[in-house]
């Protein structure tokens, strides 16, 4: 067909001062985090494989080329509309804009090469490459390195945002360090795609469907089914495979509100890293992709050039494995899954770390399973392993050391084969030695690497979402030890009206304190300290503006009870509050007035508070809840928290 001209494109020669647009009748922007990690991890690792120490940018036509798939664009008007792509295209204009801000920030000449590619001066009217009308105003404030406001924005517009947060939170460039102006280089001239341009609409959507319908190539999850199947020795046993295989895969598609068809896949690379990867990728440079990224890449290659290992091959245990093991795993996912989207008693951790966005908790929480394991050890198991990573992550990133998916992987690795398989009584031990022993970082700080924990946690880039993570728990932790409920859920839930924000008890008013700093810049230090910062309601937050503390005291006293700890209201009817106060020992007080010495008692309340949160003997009321058959592990901890005055 004439008017159909399929083109290989370097991400330069696609988006090189060029506009894209969509209709408005498609599909939202719906990447999700787990989307945007894997394809920063996959090209990474692709440019690790070639990059050696002290490579300049030249080096990298040199290095191998990463195929990102096809684009179907149709031309309309004189504009190029993304009819299959969207997807992709926005995600790599986020990284593009992340890449450009931290190149300026290095004052890298690449800066200009990247420029034109996100956006551009067309006789005086900016262009953005996404040239979609209700999203040029987020990109526009990301390119400028500005705030943006979500209020009342769609669902595009917010998932834009958040992928861009996630990028940052990965923050590659800080993995990269030297590397990051050969891997922008890279980026752009060896990564590629095809690009199919057709002329008219009917062209374009007759390719699109050819692509993802008739003629469409089988799929990872497709091959590996195929590969479990041929050795089944009867038809009867075979159409039983099949069908429970093709059950299963629906149930894992269809879960949420969102049905998504690669979720089964995601589910797949979970259960056999977790169950079967006994290798990963040495930390270096040139180095050959073992288990753990193969399985993560190509994993029906990986049971194919594996299946003597695991057993795959002989009739009976393909049979177990396609209407058992893989049934038991995919339920326990899905479990896993709900947890992380509701507050759910018992897996409270589960939720804790999806708030964090700590996506390698949906595989490191199946590694202790067994397919013979009942539905109540499942849950200890899985409550036990969520609890030990929010103790593991919430001590890292008080003191900046970075949880992103690629930083922990070899990490996770080691966790999933300590742990692998273990019954219950066997993993509490194991984790609480792993915690016990991992001295290089706490609350306190680690003083041989220049960390201070709690007491230098102040709100920046990196740790904003870990702040109000944080003072989210300790919110919660307080009211519910004081009998009030458990609102974390609420505190956390950014999509309901007047949702919570991070407010500084400082006013924004440097000139005001002057006397008490001796820069400016000491001022705003202090300012942005955890134990200057408080989680109140955003209408709340706004009305407050520069107030002094004095003003702001008496609206503290209406709110939750951490902040009304900061005045004299709190302590007067509140005899459950009092308990608790003494039963721990903890130094809350009300102040008349907030200055720096009030901050470090504040601090330090908080540091005191952190511990007890994130305490190990978390990991023993699990048993404990095992051996009284309690439902929920967290509530045991809390009550023998109480008893044993929280130590």
């Amino acid at each position: 067909m004439s008017s159909v001209m399929p083109h290989y494109r370097t991400i330069t020669q696609l988006l090189q001062s060029r506009t894209f647009a969509i209709d408005e009748y498609q599909r939202e922007y719906k990447w999700e985090t787990q989307n945007i990690e894997e394809l920063l991890v996959d090209l990474q690792t692709k440019f690790l494989a070639s990059y050696q120490e002290g490579d300049s940018p030249r080096a990298a036509t040199g290095y191998a080329d990463y195929f990102l798939g096809s684009i179907i664009v149709t031309m309309r008007g004189g504009k190029h509309y993304l009819v299959d792509g969207q997807q992709r295209v926005t995600s790599l204009t986020l990284l593009l804009i992340y890449l450009y801000r931290e190149a300026k920030e290095r004052q890298l000449p690449v800066v200009s090469t990247i420029q034109p590619l996100i956006y551009s001066d067309n006789y005086g009217e900016e262009t953005f490459n996404l040239d979609i009308k209700e999203r040029i105003p987020v990109l526009r404030a990301l390119f400028a390195g500005e705030d943006y406001q979500l209020d009342g924005k769609d669902e595009s517009v917010q998932t834009i945002l958040a992928r861009y947060r996630d990028i940052e939170r990965i923050d590659p460039a800080a993995e990269l360090g030297d590397a990051l102006s050969t891997f922008i280089y890279w980026l752009l001239g060896n990564v590629g795609l095809i690009e199919i341009v057709a002329e008219t609409d009917q062209h374009a959507y007759a390719i699109f469907e050819t692509m993802n319908d008739r003629g469409k190539p089988l799929s990872p999850t497709d091959m590996m089914k195929a590969s479990l199947l041929a050795p089944v020795d009867t038809d009867d046993e075979r159409s039983r495979a099949n069908r429970e295989w093709r059950r299963t895969l629906l149930e894992l598609s269809s879960w949420s509100p969102n049905p998504d068809p690669d979720r089964g896949a995601v589910a797949i690379k979970s259960w056999l890293r977790a169950q079967y990867a006994e290798s990963i990728r040495d930390r270096r440079a040139g180095s050959a992709d073992r288990d753990w990224e193969t399985i993560g890449t190509v994993f029906h290659r990986w049971l194919r050039d594996n299946a003597d290992r695991i057993g795959a091959g002989d009739s009976k245990r393909n049979v177990r494995l396609m209407t058992e093991e893989f049934p038991f795993f995919a339920r326990a996912y899905l479990r896993i899954l709900e947890a992380s989207r509701t507050y759910t008693p018992g897996l409270e951790a589960v939720f804790y770390n999806a708030h964090n966005e700590f996506t390698w908790q949906n595989t490191v929480l199946l590694a202790p399973l067994s397919s013979t394991d009942d539905e109540t050890t499942v849950r200890r198991k899985i409550a036990a392993m969520a609890i030990y990573l929010d103790i593991w992550v919430m001590r890292r990133v008080v003191n900046y050391v970075r949880v992103g998916y690629s930083s922990v992987s070899y990490a996770m690795w080691l966790l999933c084969r300590d742990v692998r398989g273990v019954t219950l009584p066997e993993l509490i031990p194991i984790l609480e030695r792993k915690l016990a022993t991992d001295d290089d970082v706490s609350f306190e700080g680690s003083a041989s690497r220049g960390r201070h924990g709690i007491a230098a946690l102040g709100l920046n880039q990196f740790s904003r979402r870990y702040v109000y993570h944080l003072l989210a728990r300790l919110t919660a932790y307080v009211e519910t030890q004081s009998g009030k409920p458990d609102l974390f859920a609420s505190y956390v839930d950014r999509t309901q009206k007047n949702a919570s924000d991070i407010e500084h008890i400082w006013a924004n008013v440097a000139g005001r304190y002057e006397s008490h700093f001796a820069s400016p810049h000491e001022f705003w230090e202090t300012r942005d300290g955890i134990g200057a910062l408080l989680l109140l309601p955003a209408d709340v937050n706004r009305s407050f503006q520069a107030k002094p503390f004095e003003e702001k005291a008496p609206h503290y006293a209406k709110q939750n009870l951490f902040a009304a700890s900061l005045t004299g209201a709190a302590y007067q009817h509140q005899p459950q509050f009092q308990r608790f106060i003494e039963r721990e020992g903890l130094p809350f007080r009300p102040y008349d007035y907030f200055g720096i010495d009030q901050q470090r008692e504040r601090t330090d309340l908080v540091l005191q508070l952190a511990n007890r949160i994130w305490s190990p003997t978390r990991l023993d009321a699990v048993l404990e809840a095992q051996a009284c058959r309690a439902d929920h592990p967290e509530r045991a901890w809390q009550r023998s928290a109480a008893r044993r005055g929280g130590r």
